[in-house]
């Protein structure tokens, strides 16, 4: 069954206070993790951490709507609004600790691989990507990155912008600029995330024509020719008006981190700047694509 992860930084003597906050959210269990064992939010370079030592994480049903529980959880004392989080779709295992024995090169379409530094390469010939375990989301294990994979690699990229909104490790952009396209830009809104994709695209090669940026520091005039996002059905419902101004007239849309249960929702969002193809599931997820009128 898909989950979606809730993970809240605080303190030992606050941690049971708010894990009740959260089973009162909607969460189905709550666990406590020591922050310094198995770090979440990192600082900056040159930041002091300030924040507590405990990790508090809720674990919420994928149909489960995520802006409606931080809505609730703002009203907390012990949080307020704007109280810093993170939200992720869950891998299928824990890949941080199963990587090296379990993790092997993955095809996706016909041209892409997606490849650990220690394992052989299958094929020299084909597109690979090296990728190797960090603490932002995106491995390709997922079904949801798993769909975009595809997807790209279904798409004629070359000379191509692609935008990745949501970039986690950044393998959806890597991906492209790997299948040819000219030039990617990756969004996130989490430091981490832009961290790992910068050190990810400097893995692979591609760094230099990939632009990362937080919400709050992109161009205001950001288009592309392919425009994927890989995030939660609430999310891109909520942010359909600014994800439809990206992609160019005639460009590609591709949307997922959606649960099938959910898709006709999503789709509704979209459907009137977007010529839609049909949805296609994996696993109980599924991608929606089409094209900008």
């Amino acid at each position: 069954m898909p989950w979606i992860q809730l993970k809240i930084n605080t303190t030992g003597a606050q941690a049971e206070q708010l894990g009740d906050a959260l089973i009162e959210s909607g969460a189905v269990s709550v666990t406590f993790q020591d922050t310094h064992d198995t770090p979440v939010f990192e600082p900056l370079p040159g930041e002091t951490r300030l924040w507590g030592d405990t990790d508090v994480i809720g674990l919420y049903d994928a149909e489960t709507e995520m802006p409606d529980v931080i809505a609730q959880l703002e009203q907390e004392p012990l949080l307020g609004a704007g109280f810093r989080h993170k939200i992720e779709q869950l891998e299928d295992k824990d890949w941080e600790r199963e990587w090296m024995d379990n993790f092997h090169p993955m095809q996706f379409g016909k041209r892409l691989w997606i490849c650990p530094s220690w394992r052989d390469i299958p094929d020299p010939n084909a597109v690979n990507v090296m990728l190797d375990p960090g603490l932002a989301f995106g491995t390709g294990t997922h079904p949801t990155t798993s769909l975009c994979l595809q997807w790209l690699d279904g798409l004629d990229l070359v000379g191509k912008t692609v935008i990745d909104f949501g970039c986690g490790s950044g393998i959806l952009a890597i991906a492209a600029l790997k299948l040819g396209a000219a030039q990617a830009i990756g969004i996130d809104i989490d430091p981490q995330a832009i961290q790992a994709s910068r050190d990810n695209a400097q893995r692979n090669g591609v760094s230099e024509r990939l632009a990362l940026y937080l919400p709050k520091d992109q161009p205001n005039d950001l288009s592309a020719d392919v425009v994927v996002a890989n995030i939660l059905a609430g999310p891109l419902r909520e942010l359909a008006p600014l994800i439809s101004t990206l992609p160019k007239a005639g460009g590609h849309l591709g949307l997922s981190g959606i649960l099938a249960s959910q898709a006709e929702n999503v789709a509704a969002a979209y459907t009137d700047l977007f010529e839609l193809d049909p949805t296609v599931e994996k696993e109980e997820w599924c991608r929606i694509t089409g094209i900008k009128r």
